[in-house]
């Protein structure tokens, strides 16, 4: 029986880059939809539910994207209270890739220095869904996490959001000027950049300070890099010290993380993928 994936997208044109990902993860035909919304999700599941009998619905699967990971959590969750027992299909969430962009950096910094539980955690820009997923993921570790904005209420809104969707306790502070970067990074251990495209975010000489820094990750593929002085194929080089990974040395592990993903959406019928569950599955990954 063919593997069939229903993507729903918020954005007007359907991801490109998830379809070819889903492909080369297992999926035999895409079913794409653009410019989805909440209303349209119910009708659209639906007709994966009632097509199948229940014991062949494991070979049905959603994929949820887009630009917009608020409007992607609707999706899902529109998603999932449309289903309901046995007749039920597994579903992934990762708009713009968020979900395993976030899962691999963290995953990466729990490879370098084993149990975050206790750690110091800076995440750069941690207002964004990226960095907010890597938070929340850091937090329900133990790490100390706080995240940086350079507005102090867009700050406080997404920690608020991140304590509350996480059930774990993160900071947040004002990143707006490089006097403030010493201050910020003081007794960090680990260092996430997930901030926008081509803005350097963190000298090399303010990281180099912080004597206590074990692992810096940067997100950023745009120069100027985030993190000056690492290098976009980083992947665990020892940098003055300290443990580096930069965006394409997290990124290849994403791109096997997002395909090993699909796979498993086809071996159970029953699977929701978000932050939490995709974290499993990468930490799985390492393991062997």
């Amino acid at each position: 029986m063919r593997n069939l994936l229903l993507q729903l997208d918020s954005s007007r044109h359907p991801s490109v880059f998830d379809q070819v990902v889903a492909y080369d993860g297992g999926a035999d035909e895409i079913m794409s939809y653009g410019g989805v919304t909440p209303e349209d999700v119910r009708d659209l599941v639906h007709g994966c539910m009632f097509t199948r009998g229940a014991k062949d619905l494991k070979h049905t699967a959603i994929w949820i994207g887009g630009n917009n990971m608020s409007q992607g959590e609707q999706l899902l969750a529109m998603a999932v209270d449309a289903m309901f027992a046995p007749l039920t299909v597994s579903v992934m969430l990762d708009s713009n890739g968020s979900n395993t962009t976030a899962v691999a950096a963290v995953v990466k910094i729990e490879q370098a220095v084993g149990n975050v539980a206790g750690k110091k955690a800076v995440v750069l820009a941690g207002t964004g869904p990226v960095g907010q997923r890597a938070a929340g993921l850091l937090a329900m570790g133990g790490a100390k996490v706080t995240i940086t904005s350079r507005k102090p209420e867009q700050g406080e809104k997404a920690r608020q959001f991140i304590n509350a969707r996480f059930n774990a306790q993160v900071e947040s502070t004002t990143l707006a000027s490089p006097e403030h970067q010493a201050q910020v990074l003081d007794g960090a251990e680990i260092l996430l950049n997930s901030g926008p495209a081509g803005v350097q975010m963190v000298s090399k000489a303010a990281w180099n300070a912080v004597k206590t820094l074990k692992v810096a990750v940067d997100l950023n593929a745009v120069p100027p890099l985030g993190l000056e002085g690492i290098e976009v194929d980083d992947a665990g080089v020892a940098r003055d010290g300290v443990i580096a990974y930069g965006a394409f040395g997290v990124g290849n592990f994403k791109t096997k993380l997002h395909k090993r993903c699909i796979a498993r959406l086809f071996e159970r019928n029953d699977l929701v993928l978000d932050a939490e569950s995709i974290a499993d599955i990468a930490r799985e990954m390492h393991k062997k």
